[in-house]
């Protein structure tokens, strides 16, 4: 089948290019609308208490998107300040959507404990939609900058949620520039031609504009946070690129043996031989991101749709558009090893690769190998049993982040302001003894600094936001809070709700869902494996590579932002914590790029083993069949990995810290998986099961289908 797929798209390639430069076009005119259909997710599980709560507060007694500012600098009662300030908050007051307007100079507002600041809030108006508060939060942040004050810092929770967005677009836009410039720079020096390196550049953007349209219909019934469309880019950048090369190397190698054969029948091996590669390792990556929509979580849930999209759009690139490409530019390929003015320093094809020669190394004595990486592997996943885990707060900005700044400058400069509290909702009035009884009972716990009763509620309803001890919103003290409140047995119903609590409800949820998600995407790799090797050992090894891979990454993750390794250098100051959501994200990405290049080479290690003689020693023919195969997909493995790993320094060089540990932890991955993992732990476990590996078909040679040979004209050559 995949073979008559590339015949007919070599045949076919002028209607198969016109049929992607359509869906092209059409994608990109429609992606914008991924862009603006993008939406905020909740912070907590649905479902979860401290969202039932929020919303009922929400409910009760509804609030517009507030603005703060802070000016600061100049005497509070200084004249020029106090004129210039007045005249602007009347100012502020006439913006179309300001509901309300709280200032030190005409409304009461809070004097800063230094008597030279001083604490501006504004409150916008209900109903107002997404866009409408931006623009009106735009508006206001200029008028109040222009009060004539050494220093004036305006933020608030919607200022720095937009803040967030824009840099983490910005970060994603300079981020795939560079990496697409510096892309087309390594796969035409590896590849020795402009023209055939620009395909994978090409395919993946070809998937990615698409993808970004179905994006854009997908959010229009479900929610989708902008940030899936960064994990769109990368994915599409990252696997198309993967894909394309498997087609392109093969047919290079289809050639080299066959030099004499027709181009149709050339595209037509190269399909059959990379494409079964390519369809496998897009399941495998599909089965991770499924694993990811298990877990249930708002954020994550909108990048795995995306990016499973994302992924079968690139198969589909890999096994259509880049065969009828190369049919058009075949003879701009080069042999391998050929001397061509992208690479003029070009030896002998014949030169071993990376992968080749460590897993020589390995063959010779594997058991020395085997173990030693493993415990390599093994000590650099340690440190997760540090790993601590919190939710990307405004901290995650800069810190020279105006909205940042206005935020600490607000909770460490105003007596009674600090950081958000734990709220606690009960329902009963404050008069009640029942009531006040509880409140007491939590007042007197030894994580509260102070407590405010919430005003503006019904009667038989009480909130009261409890300050917690320390200078985070959602540290230890804060979560022992939330979590002796929720410990407490109480005669009336009790709900909690602020920071504290909705990290603690998605970590919560996120636990109870992840074993699910691990059995469901072990299962389906499993299957997948089993289905391209007829074997149970392998899928067994490779599933347990793969956890070993992923282990090692968090360690690693855990030390540099845990603990601090490398900030300087990665230009981030160290929370001791991990975003709540990075690992899983991390781990089921990198479980799934580290099925991609498992398939890869299984699938040459398979093919080596299933061709060996009847009369083949089983032992030597395993050993040679690894050889065999890695020794003829390394290359691409290696050129994929540092194509992938461009890709993810662009996110790790970046300024947001949320975004920095996914482009630092994939690219660890990448890179323990491509030199440790498949350089020298798979070859020597490998060579030490020999055929035991293929259990229970190891005992003879399964035959390899050969492919109808068509009736073509063989008089035609085709050289390079």
């Amino acid at each position: 089948m995949l073979s008559s797929l590339g015949r007919r798209m070599s045949r076919h390639r002028l209607l198969v290019l016109l049929a992607w430069s359509v869906l092209v076009v059409v994608g990109g005119a429609l992606a914008g609308d991924a862009f603006d259909r993008t939406v905020s997710v909740a912070d907590a599980p649905a479902g979860s208490e401290s969202l039932r709560a929020t919303e009922r507060l929400d409910a009760l007694d509804p609030e517009g998107e507030i603005i703060t500012a802070v000016v600061r600098g100049e005497d509070f009662f200084s004249p020029t300040l106090r004129d210039s300030a007045t005249a602007v908050m009347a100012s502020v007051r006439a913006v179309p959507g300001v509901a309300e307007v709280t200032d030190a100079y005409t409304a009461g507002g809070a004097i800063g404990d230094d008597g030279r600041s001083s604490l501006v809030v504004v409150e916008l108006a209900l109903g107002l939609t997404g866009d409408e508060a931006v623009a009106t939060a735009s508006a206001v942040s200029d008028l109040l900058h222009e009060i004539d004050a050494p220093e004036v810092l305006v933020g608030g929770p919607l200022l720095a949620e937009e803040a967030f967005v824009d840099r983490a677009t910005s970060d994603a836009a300079i981020g795939e520039g560079v990496a697409i410039l510096v892309l087309v720079v390594l796969l035409t020096l590896a590849l020795g031609s402009l023209r055939i390196a620009l395909v994978p550049v090409v395919a993946a953007l070809a998937a990615i504009a698409p993808t970004l349209a179905i994006l854009g219909l997908l959010a229009r019934v479900v929610d989708v946070n902008e940030f899936a469309v960064n994990v769109v880019t990368i994915l599409g950048l990252g696997l198309a690129v993967d894909y394309s090369l498997l087609v392109v190397l093969r047919l290079r190698e289809e050639r080299t043996a066959d030099p004499t054969a027709p181009l149709d029948e050339l595209v037509a091996r190269a399909v059959s031989g990379a494409g079964r590669a390519v369809l496998v390792s897009g399941l495998a990556v599909a089965v991770a991101l499924l694993g990811i929509l298990i877990l249930g979580d708002p954020l994550l849930s909108g990048m795995a749709l995306g990016g499973a999209v994302v992924v079968a759009v690139a198969t589909l690139a890999g096994l259509t558009l880049v065969p009828a490409a190369l049919s058009f530019l075949h003879r701009a390929l080069p042999s391998a090893g050929a001397r061509t003015w992208a690479r003029p320093w070009a030896g002998r094809a014949s030169r071993e690769g990376l992968l080749a020669r460590s897993t020589r190394l390995a063959q010779r004595r594997p058991g020395i190998v085997a173990v030693s990486t493993a415990a390599v592997m093994l000590l650099l996943a340690a440190p997760v049993a540090s790993l601590a885990l919190d939710d990307s707060d405004i901290r995650s900005l800069p810190a020279a982040a105006e909205e940042r700044r206005a935020y600490e400058a607000t909770t460490t400069g105003f007596t009674g302001i600090g950081i958000e509290p734990v709220t606690v909702v009960l329902d009963g009035s404050i008069q009640d003894a029942a009531v006040t009884g509880v409140l007491d009972r939590i007042a007197a716990l030894p994580d509260v600094a102070d407590a405010d009763v919430v005003q503006g509620l019904p009667p038989e309803i009480t909130a009261v936001a409890f300050t917690p001890v320390g200078d985070s919103a959602t540290g230890d003290a804060a979560q022992r809070l939330v979590t002796a409140v929720r410990g407490l047995s109480t005669p009336v119903p009790v709900e909690v709700t602020g920071p504290a609590a909705s990290l603690i409800d998605t970590r919560d949820h996120l636990a109870a869902r992840l074993p699910w998600a691990l059995v469901i995407v072990a299962a389906a790799s499993f299957a997948l494996l089993f289905a391209l090797t007829r074997s149970l050992v392998v899928p067994l090894k490779a599933l347990l590579l793969a956890a070993l891979t992923v282990a090692s990454t968090l360690g690693v993750l855990s030390a540099v932002f845990g603990w601090g390794w490398g900030a300087p250098l990665l230009g981030f100051e160290p929370r001791g914590t991990l975003d709540v959501t990075t690992p899983l994200l991390i781990g089921l990405l990198a479980f799934g790029l580290t099925m991609d290049y498992e398939v890869f080479l299984l699938s040459r290690i398979t093919e080596g083993w299933r061709a060996r003689g009847r009369s083949a020693d089983p032992r030597t023919a395993n050993a040679e069949a690894v050889r065999h195969g890695i020794t003829r997909t390394g290359p691409v493995v290696t050129l994929a990995a540092a194509a992938i790993c461009v890709v993810f320094v662009g996110f790790a060089f970046g300024e947001l810290v949320a975004m920095k540990e996914i482009g630092v932890g994939m690219v660890i991955a990448v890179v323990l998986d491509v030199t440790v993992v498949r350089g020298l732990l798979l070859p020597a476990l490998m060579t030490l099961l020999g055929r035991a590996n293929w259990w229970p078909n190891a005992r003879r040679p399964i035959p390899v289908p050969a492919e109808p040979t068509p009736a073509v004209d063989r008089r035609v050559p085709v050289r390079s």
